[in-house]
């Protein structure tokens, strides 16, 4: 534990010279006591750790001195390999500069880890794309990634689907995230005041445009994951408009998340009352539509049944009829041995809500 410590302070101090027993102790989750003593055991193993006071102080290491990647462990390099989608880098223009960073890599490290993180690329591939669903590599993604890595503002047009582009806007671009095959834009918007930030989808930019002489900066408090994270779930929660009241019995409970949203499933089961005396549970439960209501709790069959809203409810008696007449004749066969798997839920064809504006 503390040796990895030791090497990631090493590694911190030589991509980040100057940085304060504080900005240390926040990077490495410890105490400030923590970062004085490791950096005397990092200075007691030969390591050339120098600490400078004053406004412009902090820990350095000697000049010259590198720390080498011949320290990884084989698990580290192995890691190292797999942290990369190979047609996200295709898509932003970056295969070669990757392929390039790779060799250089490989280079550096001991034979048997060389052959370490060789070994996970054959036993390991990451695919982004959702199944049923061409991949969208938007044409001016790479133009965008570039403005992007420079922190320059972009113009550019949007169209939402069946619709005509609207006027061009200004952004400053902020990152940008695959989700299931599709890139999403984030960015600011500059005239707006906090928080401006906004999402799009790439492949719905139909004309861009680089401001070379508009450099920004950034906002060092943003953080691209935690903004995504936070947004999607927006996203999922918005998508839920209407409600359905159910009466399930403890198959059709426990079966519930895995024909609908598990988190509206979870929510939904642990609000409601305690079960009857035949162990069945009456609950409401949010729901995208009363069609998408139906296609998620057929799946369920005699294990739920839909009290309300009286639409669904008739529909569900309609399909009830409708599969026995049709199986009215055939003989009686004998009980699965276990229930089928569900079915893979389809996704919205519009990008969140909050990417149309």
């Amino acid at each position: 534990m503390r040796a990895a410590r030791l090497i990631r302070m090493a590694l911190l101090l030589q991509s980040t010279p100057g940085l304060t027993a504080a900005e240390l102790a926040r990077e490495l989750e410890v105490s400030e006591r923590t970062v004085i003593r490791d950096v005397q055991a990092l200075q007691d193993a030969g390591v050339p750790v120098r600490s400078e006071r004053g406004r412009t102080g902090g820990y350095r290491l000697a000049p010259g001195h590198r720390t080498r990647l011949t320290t990884l462990h084989p698990t580290e390099a192995e890691t190292l390999y797999l942290s990369g989608l190979p047609s996200a880098l295709r898509d932003l223009g970056l295969s070669d500069a990757a392929g390039t960073a790779r060799l250089k890599l490989s280079a550096t490290l001991l034979p048997s880890l060389r052959a370490a993180a060789e070994s996970s690329v054959r036993r390991f591939h990451l695919d982004a794309p959702a199944w049923f669903r061409e991949p969208s590599t938007p044409e001016l993604l790479p133009e965008l990634a570039r403005a992007l890595w420079a922190d320059l503002a972009v113009e550019f047009a949007y169209a939402r689907p069946g619709r005509e582009p609207g006027a061009p806007r200004r952004v400053e671009p902020y990152g940008l995230v695959l989700k299931a095959g599709v890139w999403y834009l984030v960015s600011r918007l500059p005239d707006v005041p906090d928080p401006a930030f906004r999402t799009h989808r790439a492949d719905r930019i139909t004309a861009l445009r680089t401001l070379p002489d508009e450099a920004f900066t950034r906002d060092p408090s943003f953080d691209l994951a935690a903004y995504w994270q936070e947004h999607s779930a927006r996203f999922a929660r918005s998508l839920l408009r209407a409600a359905v009241t159910l009466r399930l019995t403890p198959e059709g409970a426990r079966r519930l998340p895995e024909v609908t949203d598990p988190t509206a499933a979870g929510r939904a089961l642990a609000a409601a009352p305690p079960p009857d005396p035949t162990g069945r549970v009456t609950l409401e439960l949010a729901v995208e539509s009363e069609e998408i209501a139906f296609a998620e709790l057929a799946r369920l069959g005699a294990d739920a049944e839909v009290l309300a809203p009286p639409a669904l409810r008739a529909r569900f008696a309609r399909h009830a009829r409708s599969l026995a007449a049709l199986y009215r004749d055939a003989e009686p066969g004998p009980e699965p041995d276990a229930e089928p798997g569900p079915a893979p839920r389809s996704e919205p064809d519009a990008g969140p809500a909050w990417s149309q504006r």
